[in-house]
């Protein structure tokens, strides 16, 4: 972190059992089992995790690139992740945000669903280490 910048938040959670454990948070917001994708268990799992908080953090940014653009987005967008968990002899991890922004000028959605992959965190975290997608649907 550069000396300029200033820390906004910091998340904090514990995890025990790995993917067939827990995690909870220090402020008990956030209190989950954690189950092994396809598995029997009932837990969800990192990928899920991943994907809720990515689209949620997009529509934040997306939401920061309209009224820069002076653009009104629709009340009904929505946001799809895939978060796909992949093995080639080693894992790693592909994505696809599927960005839905009905009724609004095509032009103007897709200069929003750009501005926001290129300020939202996670899709500069993902940048260059996944590959990524993000579609205008």
């Amino acid at each position: 972190m550069t000396t300029q910048a200033r820390r906004l938040y910091t998340a904090k959670v514990h995890t025990t059992g790995g993917r067939e454990g827990g995690s909870r948070s220090s402020d008990g917001r956030l209190d989950i089992r954690l189950s092994t994708p396809g598995g029997a268990g009932s837990g969800t799992n990192p990928e899920q995790l991943f994907a809720a908080g990515w689209s949620a953090c997009f529509d934040g940014a997306m939401a920061i690139a309209a009224r820069k653009m002076n653009v009104v987005l629709p009340a009904d967008l929505a946001i799809d992740a895939e978060v796909d968990l992949n093995s080639d002899g080693a894992f790693f991890l592909s994505a696809r945000l599927n960005v839905s922004l009905p009724g609004m000028d095509r032009n103007d959605a897709r200069a929003v669903v750009d501005a926001a992959h290129q300020t939202c965190p996670y899709s500069k975290a993902t940048r260059g280490n996944i590959e990524v997608e993000i579609n205008l649907i």
